[in-house]
């Protein structure tokens, strides 16, 4: 899968060290997949939700959440939103316009 884009991860980590290594491992994962459906994802990470149009991983035991929106025919995984477990609670992310796209 093709990730949009690597510099958000890094820009995040920068400000959240603890949360490098698993943004790391994350990125080697996706980069090296080839989903055709989110059953596929759950295949990889059994904890991924669906939520709207959006499949929010769990990264570092459930600390923070990477949100994305996977576009499976052209093989691409946009980054929306990377926040803390507070951040992801207080549902701001949902004002996404990509939230409900289609």
């Amino acid at each position: 899968m093709h990730i949009i884009s690597r510099a958000t991860l890094r820009i995040f980590w920068e400000t959240h060290p603890e949360a490098q290594a698993g943004l790391r491992y994350w990125y080697k994962q996706v980069s090296q997949a080839k989903w055709q459906s989110f059953q596929d994802i759950r295949q990889d990470f059994s904890s991924a939700d669906l939520v709207g149009n959006f499949i929010v991983f769990n990264i570092c035991g459930n600390n923070y959440r990477l949100i994305t929106y996977v576009d499976f025919q052209h093989r691409n995984v946009f980054i929306r939103k990377i926040l803390t477990h507070a951040e992801y609670n207080k549902n701001q992310w949902k004002k996404d316009s990509w939230f409900n796209k289609y």
